[in-house]
């Protein structure tokens, strides 16, 4: 189990909730969505769009955060924006849900090595996990200098994008800490929480040639699809989402 963290006031982290529905009011399944770096909940508007419209998931509860430090969410110089702030906003806003279904964490990017590492910390918690778009780095990827030429190139784009976000402490600690953790590749290999790899045949970003290797490594709990696209959440990515809950529903 993790700690709980608390900020300088003393009071329990919690991510802002953005989305909370259920089409048919009756949940049977909960899906909690978790996004990227630089981003925030609104990169599965047209995800839940699609799924939300999807007559055979009408009994899922489909529920988006924003992640510490993005969109509407607590930020704070105070903040260490690693594992451990995160994780322990992530537990206190899952305990406020009450859910009593079975529950699915979705990850998007950074957001899948969220849901990885809370399950692993929380193995009876969760019931499956749908990884989209997720950079698998070895050590040996993160010592090859290739590797932080292109993360510099990422940043600089990232922050053209995003008007100087470079000097916000809430990307840098999140790229150092959680994307760039060493133990990432690990804690996929021990993982013992069922777990659907999706990812796009031109992501450019994730090094997916270790996807494959992480499968064999672990077969019992990794499976992995490729799809066609990049990096970004896109239709590809959601109709096997919706296979993937569907068969959670009706498997018996």
């Amino acid at each position: 189990m993790i700690s709980i963290s608390y900020d300088l006031l003393k009071r329990p982290l919690e991510l802002k909730k953005t989305h909370d529905f259920c089409p048919s009011g009756n949940p049977e399944l909960t899906v909690v969505f978790l996004h990227g770096i630089a981003s925030s909940s609104a990169t599965f508007a047209l995800t839940l769009e699609y799924l939300e419209g999807t007559t055979s998931l009408k009994n899922v509860r489909f529920v988006t955060y924003d992640l510490l430090g993005s969109g509407e969410s607590y930020k704070s110089d105070n903040l260490d924006y690693g594992y451990k702030d995160q994780l322990a906003a992530l537990q206190n806003s899952l305990e406020k849900l009450k859910c009593s279904t079975p529950l699915v964490l979705v990850g998007h990017s950074m957001g899948t090595l969220i849901a990885t590492r809370y399950a692993h910390e929380h193995k009876k918690s969760v019931s499956q996990l749908i990884l989209c778009s997720p950079p698998v780095y070895t050590e040996k990827d993160l010592d090859n200098p290739a590797f932080e030429l292109a993360i510099s190139s990422f940043k600089e784009a990232v922050s053209i994008k995003n008007r100087g976000i470079l000097k916000e402490k809430s990307f840098n600690q999140s790229l150092n800490k959680i994307v760039k953790n060493r133990k990432n590749y690990k804690r996929l290999l021990e993982l013992t929480t069922p777990a659907v790899l999706i990812y796009g045949e031109g992501d450019r970003i994730i090094a997916s040639y270790n996807i494959p290797k992480l499968v064999k490594s672990n077969p019992k709990y990794l499976s992995a699809v490729k799809v066609p696209g990049r990096h970004k959440m896109a239709r590809e990515k959601y109709v096997k989402i919706k296979g993937v809950l569907e068969e959670m529903l009706y498997k018996s």
